[in-house]
């Protein structure tokens, strides 16, 4: 979850003693990654889940506050939007029995928010974009009451200097200008984490980055903007273009933007926090007291706070993450690239096609990433936004290939043997990964659901845009809560 800040104006000497520390940061982790300092034994893994919130008719209720003064749950946070919330599960190692009692936990803590959201007149949805969104829904009152999001706000729209634009093609493209952040409030997503040993972080890392094309086109469920039907996964592109702190100009120079994928395989860790340092200004050049190199050389652990908050404020669709854990440090890549829902059911299986996939990539003597290039892995990516199932994507092999051909004859595959080897057992594999096949042979993602029954919706009744998009996602959040995966919903509201 994003960390909390209090509201501060920021100086010169602010940001100048915020670069310093952040380099100390960098100099301590480099010590400590070459001192071994960090312990791995059983890899855990955590999730984190985007939601939002809705009213009766299926429009945006921008009540979070309440909410979560009614869930009464420390697992429960704000997000960037008065209509968005998120909750963090507890890490658990993977391959134990608490993997297996996932789906059911995740189901119990969000049948009690939504009962407590109920109460305030409200409903909670997992969904990559709320497709009722409307402009008039976006705006600063909008952010939610956090010093965090109004200093972020306030700090992009400083380095840009200008408005955003937002420019998303697609079959209805969407052309738009906002003077603040919360378009980004439309992004709700998933993020999996998995811990990872020092020396294993660039391949699992490199592994996660080759594989982000097929776990979008698999995962798709974002394909309505404030009206607009676009891409399979316009969360992608809303986000990359909603967080962006460069005008037009510092774009044509070639500075590297916000939300980034990167553009190299890397070898360490230290690659990657190295890179923000470098490239990227503070949007939250805020101090602790904590000196890192003097608690290190009392033989304690420090928590590089400043390193870890402006980590934080770079955007990756994989993002490596240190933290400190009952006193011993730790590493972590946090899987971005997935949007909410639609199912607790469809979210794990993600999740374990994700893991699966991922250790089997980490492991191979000659790895994806020697035999098919960065940029590659990055349009990909971009065409399964684009496309979904649809999509045509390159595998090394294979060439250019079919997404649902893909993950079907290649990568499913490698996903059970993956799992397997976690110790995953047998029945459980079958069933999470049975529900990725079966949604790459019917075609049926989040997206196309939406996609066709809209059209039903509005071919059959001759129904206006914006209703047919309340009675969609009605129809939708109930679904939602029967925990049946989305390849076996019917056409209809």
């Amino acid at each position: 979850m994003g960390r909390d800040v209090t509201a501060v104006t920021i100086s010169g000497e602010d940001r100048r003693r915020y670069r310093d520390k952040v380099r100390r940061c960098l100099d301590v982790l480099a010590r400590m990654l070459g001192e071994s300092q960090f312990e791995f034994e059983r890899p855990h893994i955590g999730l984190e889940i985007e939601l939002n919130l809705v009213d009766a008719l299926g429009d945006p209720l921008m009540r979070n506050a309440d909410v979560l003064k009614a869930i009464a749950d420390p697992a429960w946070a704000t997000e960037l939007g008065q209509f968005n919330l998120e909750i963090n599960i507890p890490p658990r190692e993977l391959g134990g029995e608490a993997t297996g009692e996932l789906e059911a936990e995740v189901r119990g803590h969000l049948d009690h928010a939504d009962r407590r959201a109920q109460e305030v007149g409200g409903n909670l949805v997992m969904i990559g974009i709320l497709p009722t969104l409307r402009r008039s829904d976006i705006g600063e009152e909008t952010l939610s009451s956090n010093a965090r999001y109004k200093m972020l706000n306030d700090q992009i729209f400083a380095a840009r200097g200008e408005e955003l634009h937002i420019a998303i093609d697609g079959a209805e493209p969407l052309r738009m200008h906002a003077d603040n952040i919360t378009p980004e409030a439309a992004c709700t997503s998933v993020q999996f984490h998995l811990q990872v040993s020092p020396d294993e972080f660039g391949a699992y890392w490199n592994a996660a980055q080759a594989i982000a094309g097929p776990q979008v086109a698999l995962a798709a469920n974002s394909p309505f903007l404030f009206g607009h039907r676009l891409h399979q996964e316009t969360r992608i592109t809303l986000f990359e273009q909603a967080t962006d702190t460069r005008p037009e100009e510092l774009k044509s120079q070639g500075v590297r933007p916000r939300v980034w994928f990167g553009e190299r395989w890397i070898t360490s860790v230290f690659d990657l926090f190295e890179e923000n340092a470098r490239y990227f200004p503070a949007l939250l050049p805020i101090c602790e007291d904590e000196d890192p190199v003097a608690v290190l050389d009392d033989g304690g652990i420090p928590k590089l706070e400043e390193l870890s908050l402006h980590n934080g404020t770079v955007y990756r669709w994989n993002r490596p993450i240190y933290a400190v854990v009952k006193g011993r440090p730790h590493l972590r890549v946090e899987n971005r690239v997935l949007p909410a829902g639609p199912t607790v059911a469809d979210v794990v299986a993600n999740g374990a096609f994700y893991y699966g996939l991922v250790r089997m990539l980490a492991q191979e003597e000659r790895p994806i990433w020697s035999r098919m290039s960065f940029q590659t892995a990055a349009d990909n990516l971009h065409r399964a936004a684009r496309d979904g199932l649809d999509a045509t994507l390159y595998w090394p092999g294979l060439g250019e290939v079919p997404a649902a051909e893909l993950v079907l004859r290649r990568l499913l595959p490698l996903a059970h043997e993956g799992l397997e080897q976690w110790g995953v057992d047998a029945a459980r594999r079958d069933r999470l990964l049975g529900i990725i096949e079966r949604r790459c042979v019917t075609g049926r993602t989040g997206a196309a659901w939406q996609i066709e029954t809209v059209n039903a919706i509005e071919e059959s009744f001759g129904t206006p845009r914006h209703e047919a998009l309340r009675l969609m996602t009605r129809g939708y959040t109930e679904r939602m809560h029967a925990n049946e995966p989305v390849h076996t919903w019917p056409i209809g509201p």
